[in-house]
């Protein structure tokens, strides 16, 4: 058995890496691999890191394609190989790519005119949980703009949702089963950009990052859609440094590089976005 109370003694999201470990026992004990449902990167990266301490297990996640930003993650007794998931060649009956990776997945199409009804992520995700499914159970949902979007579940709910997702907001729709290869996720484009700000506060970095005013930015972290580290702040002043990420829905993602303190006593940041 897992030392449980000990390991979640040093996590944030202690629910889920509750369950995750769990799972994990239950990999040990079956010397069979397991996989969570759809993880937070916070929760993700929190599991990756706990069992990264442990001899007797090993992990591997995916959400469908590189970039994915909720992702399964398979669990499994150290001497038990992963097979590996690829998006190359799929079933086209169940979504999953061939070899029944080790980590389940299915992707849907979900397809309608919404030229003039637009559609948002948090509309298709809306719809797809009015059909009865809770949040773990959906994967990151592509929009597709006037065409629709596409959506990663877990595979045992894929025929279902054929069925039961039939509309979009006004917008009839038609939901299938595709192969994880035929996602249309775009490759974000990489921006090298150099500041030089009075701070380190949060404003005003991701203000500098995302070309966007400093008031603007201060009324979007109040409103809870910037994360740091995939966790929503809501404090301007809070303080940032290397290595942190700043995500912003729809905007991309910014990573604070190298920071030098000039004669003056400013900040010259280094930052990476991509868009």
């Amino acid at each position: 058995m897992l030392p449980k109370e000990d390991m979640l003694k040093r996590v944030e999201n202690k629910e889920a890496l509750s369950r995750i470990i769990d799972r994990a026992e239950q990999a040990i004990k079956t010397w069979e691999s397991v996989a969570t449902d759809f993880l937070s990167p916070p929760e993700l990266l929190e599991a990756q890191a706990m069992f990264a301490q442990l001899a007797d297990v090993h992990t591997l996640a995916s959400g469908g394609y590189p970039q994915a930003e909720r992702q399964r993650l398979a669990i499994a007794r150290s001497e038990i190989p992963f097979n590996e998931p690829s998006n190359e060649s799929s079933d086209e009956s169940s979504g999953e790519p061939s070899g029944e990776s080790s980590v389940p997945l299915a992707a849907l199409s979900i397809a309608g005119n919404f030229l003039f009804d637009t559609a948002s992520h948090r509309d298709f995700l809306g719809s797809l949980l009015g059909t009865g499914l809770v949040r773990d159970k959906v994967g990151d949902i592509i929009v597709l703009g006037e065409r629709g979007a596409q959506a990663i579940v877990v595979p045992e709910l894929a025929e279902f949702l054929t069925t039961s997702l039939v509309q979009v907001r006004s917008v009839p729709v038609k939901t299938q089963i595709i192969a994880l290869s035929e996602l249309r996720v775009r490759v974000p484009k990489k921006k090298e950009i150099t500041t030089v700000e009075a701070s380190m506060r949060l404003d005003a970095i991701a203000s500098a990052g995302f070309a966007m005013s400093r008031s603007k930015m201060a009324d979007m972290i109040t409103q809870g859609d910037v994360r740091v580290n995939w966790k929503a702040i809501t404090q301007s002043s809070r303080n940032v440094e290397t290595g942190d990420l700043i995500a912003i829905r729809g905007k991309g993602r910014l990573e604070i590089g190298e920071v030098v303190i000039t004669k003056k006593q400013r900040y010259r940041v280094q930052l990476t976005r991509w868009i």
